[in-house]
């Protein structure tokens, strides 16, 4: 008698357990299903059919695991592009903020968080929505629509959707002008509270006679001076699009420079003569407003100052551009405005005056 010929049938496999006992299984699709023995029965054949007919259940995915095709999966796609890595560190950081409230957020109805969601479905209906919960605050909203924009802007751009939803959401109207630009009697009072010498009076007078932002101001030092002249390079975008300045230092400032304490490679030092951080230097800033009663104020309402000044005494958009480092008017428009309107209602009443006469 020969003998016998053993059945091979496809992704079955044989495992013998402790007890010697041959038990069958088929391996398909990362899957190891139980089939009823012997091998040939109708009961495996059963078994068998019924395991190769249905499909492998999808992976559960890992909690805090990204799922491909998320709104959470593109974000951290975003992160890793060039369009996102250009930016300053500052404004990364308010990015992400952003992103990651937005994707935590789990609307009203819903069991799961918006980052959860495959961000090919999303619609501006549904953004408008996001933004309409937020119009108590209309910066913050609108500073939301921005930043999706820019990420649904990466992915069409790297043909990822079609079309770039967020790009279809207005943006709401508001009644802020942002921080409150000095008046002369509050610089006044200002210097009144901080005489010169004090590292307080010359970061007044360095926010306010070269118009730039906290972040080039802790940077500012005997470096960045050539003959008289401040050359600098600004701090915001000095990776994707950088802005070289050269500002004269007028004696006013120079003067003030002479007669405070500063560090070698910054003017602006802590008391145990360290540069400030951004971030410190602001804090400190607000200090030295809150001694001078002048809690509404703020470093940066001094940038708003120096162009409103300069507006005022007639100086071109184009002049206060020079200064301040804007590579558009819109801003500079909207920081000048009221002291434009001042300077074209003294001209026309100068010109009336003189037909007059």
């Amino acid at each position: 008698m020969g003998k016998r010929m053993k059945i091979r049938v496809k992704y079955v496999v044989e495992d013998v357990d402790r007890h010697g006992n041959v038990r069958l299984y088929l391996r398909k699709d990362g899957r190891k299903v139980r089939l009823r023995g012997p091998m040939g029965t109708p009961d495996f054949w059963n078994d068998y059919n019924a395991a190769v007919a249905n499909p492998a259940p999808e992976p559960k995915a890992k909690p805090g695991a990204l799922v491909k095709g998320s709104l959470r999966w593109l974000v951290a796609e975003y992160y890793k592009s060039a369009m996102f890595k250009e930016l300053d560190p500052k404004t990364q950081a308010t990015r992400r903020g952003i992103l990651e409230r937005f994707c935590e957020n789990i609307p009203e109805g819903a069991t799961t968080p918006d980052g959860t969601k495959p961000f090919a479905e999303m619609q501006p209906r549904h953004i408008r929505k996001r933004r309409d919960a937020m119009a108590a605050k209309p910066e913050a909203a609108n500073g939301m629509v921005k930043v999706l924009r820019q990420v649904f802007k990466y992915a069409v751009r790297y043909d990822l959707i079609d079309r770039n939803p967020a790009a279809e959401v207005e943006l709401l109207k508001s009644g802020s002008e942002g921080y409150h630009s000095w008046s002369l009697e509050e610089i006044d009072k200002f210097e009144e509270a901080h005489p010169i010498g004090t590292t307080a009076r010359l970061a007044l007078a360095l926010a306010l006679y070269t118009g730039q932002r906290r972040g080039d101001l802790v940077q500012f030092g005997k470096q960045h001076v050539r003959e008289g002249w401040l050359i600098f390079t600004q701090n915001k975008n000095r990776n994707r699009s950088p802005v070289r300045l050269e500002i004269p230092i007028i004696p006013a400032l120079r003067q003030l420079i002479d007669a405070s304490p500063t560090g070698d490679l910054a003017f602006l030092v802590t008391a145990q003569g360290r540069p400030f951080t951004n971030n410190g230097f602001g804090n400190r800033f607000r200090e030295w407003c809150d001694k001078a009663g002048l809690s509404h104020c703020s470093v940066h309402g001094l940038r708003k100052a120096a162009a409103a000044r300069l507006a005022e005494l007639g100086c071109t958009e184009f002049e206060i551009m020079a200064i301040t480092g804007h590579q558009t008017s819109k801003e500079v428009t909207r920081y000048t405005k009221a002291a434009s309107q001042k300077t074209r209602a003294a001209s026309a009443l100068r010109k009336m005056t003189a037909e007059r006469n």
